[in-house]
């Protein structure tokens, strides 16, 4: 069987909403990537995230058409709100369509020393004090290339930097990327949670390929399988939809914290923060810095020390 890629071009403020309708139709998930992304920046040299294209892929079948169809006149309706582009369809065979994305997926450097470098792709120009993650994000989210994973890992290198051998929740961690960044950059364990059984195998995956799987635990599903512990983390990672972690924090999020720990959540676009900085604060957390790129936002808190 042949596939239907479909893509189209939007702004940071559209890309969410194109991502849930694609979601209705992709087979195993949505990508998302940063538009024009050079395949090696310095930090300050970034490009605003203003332009971001969505992916996904169905089968070329007898339903084919009629997909399209629906797509693009959901498209229409979502268009009479905010200005949508075409989509664009291609077709992919059966023995490339789970590789396909691939061919958009470069290294690239992030903060300080952070190289990100997909699996299949020998770096030809490590420097001596590179922080190497190999990464094959197989179906899963987390390739380093969207915005608001490149804030939750700027912002975790910095963090680490000033407090290493943290123990780390990693809540929602699709390819694993940001656990796996975190070990790499000094912290001392990571609990690795998704509900989607493929970031799991893609996380124990990844965390093989970077040598780290001795440090990291990785178990399917979400705060549920917390609430039975006594388990509390020096540092929360949270890359997730601003709605996901509003409802998080009414369901106890902040308990799983230490007092005196940090945390970084992101996801989250400019219209959002204001919404998720007050569900942080009900669930006992300090707010104290936004980061911006584009129309995204990662917002720092730390617990107040008892």
């Amino acid at each position: 069987m042949d596939w239907i890629e479909v893509s189209l071009e939007v702004d940071g403020e559209a890309a969410e909403a194109v991502a849930d309708l694609l979601a209705r139709y992709g087979h195993q998930g949505v990508a998302i990537e940063q538009a024009g992304f050079p395949v090696e920046v310095w930090p300050d040299e970034i490009p605003p995230a203003d332009r971001l294209i969505v992916r996904a892929y169905f089968p070329a079948d007898e339903r084919a058409e009629a997909a399209k169809q629906q797509l693009r006149e959901a498209l229409w309706h979502m268009g009479q709100l905010y200005p949508m582009p075409e989509p664009s369809f291609s077709v992919v065979r059966e023995e490339d369509w789970a590789e396909a994305w691939k061919q958009h997926y470069h290294p690239l450097r992030l903060g300080r020393r952070l190289y990100v470098c997909p699996q299949w792709v020998t770096p030809a120009d490590l420097r001596p004090d590179d922080v190497l993650l190999l990464l094959d994000p197989g179906m899963a989210f987390g390739t380093g290339t969207h915005p608001t994973t490149q804030l939750c890992l700027i912002a975790l290198e910095e963090m680490l930097a000033e407090r290493p051998a943290l123990d780390v929740l990693d809540l929602g961690c699709g390819s694993g990327i940001l656990g796996i960044a975190a070990l790499k950059l000094g912290a001392a364990h990571v609990l690795a949670l998704d509900t989607d059984p493929l970031a799991v195998e893609a996380t124990l995956e990844n965390a093989a390929y970077n040598q780290v799987s001795d440090r990291i635990a990785v178990q399917q599903g979400s705060l549920d399988v917390l609430r039975s512990s006594a388990h509390h983390f020096d540092l929360l990672l949270v890359n997730i939809l601003a709605k996901v972690i509003i409802a998080l924090c009414a369901e106890g999020l902040g308990d799983v914290l230490r007092a005196g720990g940090t945390g970084i959540f992101s996801g989250i676009i400019q219209e959002q923060a204001d919404e998720v900085e007050a569900a942080l604060r009900g669930a006992g957390l300090e707010p104290y810095r936004r980061r911006t790129l584009g129309d995204w936002v990662a917002i720092e808190v730390r617990k107040p020390a008892r």
